[in-house]
C-alpha cells in the first residue's frame, strides 16, 4: 500500500510543477493518471489496523482538497462509505472504537494548546488549530499524518506527505544519526523528548523541541502502532541537549 501512496504523492508533485509552469496540457495528463491510483487504493484490502487507517485518512484528506468541487466530494465520500462498509458493515460504533488512537503522556507545553492524553482522540480539526507542527509517523519512518502547520514547513499538501519517508525531508544523515534511534525508543513504548538544529538554511542558529509519544490502538492489544511527534522552535539550549 505505502507504494501506491508514494505513487500518488509523486504525481501530485508532478502535477504542482506543471502548473508553475503553466503546461496545462500537462497538468490534465498527469490529473488523469491520479484516477487509476485512487481506484488502485480503494481496491487494496487492508491487512492491518494501520493500513485501515490509512486508507481511511487518505479519503478523507480527498474530500479535504477537493472540496470545492462538489461532484468529486459526492463520489469521494461515497467512496469512503464503502470503506467503512467493507471493514465494519456499517457498524459506525465499531468504525469508531477501532479507528481511535490513543497517546500516552503529557508534558505543560502539549497542556497550553491540547491534551493528547488517552482521553483524547486525534481529531483533524484540532491539530491544525495548532501553532506547533504535528504529524504520525508509522512504524517504517513514513508520514501517515501531518497538520496544517507542518505541512507548510514542508511546503507540500498534507495528501502529498502520506507514504513519503521522513528521511526526504530531513536528510539522511540527521536521519539515520539520531532520529531513527529516537523514533525506535517511542516505538518500544517510550516518550521521547529531544532537541535538535533547525536543518533548513533559512532556519539557522534555530533548535527545535520534538516530543515522540507511542500511538497505540485500543484494541486487541494496545500495540504501538506509530508515533505522535510535536515539534516547536524553543530558545537557546545547552550542547548537551542537542541530540547525539
Amino acid at each position: 500500500m505505502l507504494a501506491l501512496f508514494h505513487a500518488f504523492s509523486m504525481k501530485c508533485t508532478q502535477i504542482q510543477r506543471a502548473i508553475k509552469l503553466g503546461d496545462d496540457e500537462l497538468v490534465g495528463s498527469l490529473d488523469r493518471e491520479l484516477e487509476p491510483l485512487v481506484t488502485a487504493i480503494l481496491a487494496y484490502k487492508a491487512t492491518s489496523l494501520l493500513e485501515m487507517y490509512m486508507q481511511l485518512q487518505f479519503m478523507s484528506n480527498l474530500i479535504r482538497e477537493e472540496s470545492d468541487d462538489r461532484s468529486r466530494v459526492m463520489r469521494n465520500s461515497a467512496s469512503l462509505s464503502s470503506l467503512i462498509d467493507r471493514y465494519f458493515g456499517g457498524a459506525s460504533e465499531a468504525a469508531a472504537e477501532v479507528l481511535m488512537a490513543f497517546s500516552t503522556g503529557k508534558n505543560e507545553h502539549e497542556g497550553e494548546v491540547a491534551s493528547f492524553d488517552e482521553d483524547n482522540v486525534l481529531n483533524d480539526v484540532i491539530l491544525d488549530s495548532l501553532p506547533d507542527r504535528v504529524a504520525v509517523i508509522t512504524r517504517d519512518y513514513r508520514y501517515l499524518y501531518s497538520n496544517a502547520a507542518n505541512s507548510e514547513y514542508l511546503k507540500s499538501r498534507p495528501i502529498e506527505l502520506v507514504g513519503r519517508h521522513l528521511s526526504e525531508f530531513i536528510g539522511s544523515e540527521l536521519f539515520e544519526g539520531c532520529i531513527k534511534s529516537k523514533l525506535d525508543a517511542c516505538f518500544a513504548g517510550e516518550t521521547v523528548d529531544c532537541h535538535y538544529p533547525a536543518y533548513r538554511p533559512m532556519d539557522v542558529n534555530k533548535i527545535l523541541h520534538c516530543r515522540m509519544t507511542p500511538l497505540r490502538a485500543t484494541k486487541p492489544r494496545g500495540e504501538v502502532i506509530g508515533a505522535l511527534v510535536v515539534v516547536h522552535e524553543v530558545g537557546a539550549v545547552s550542547a548537551n541537549m542537542l541530540v547525539a
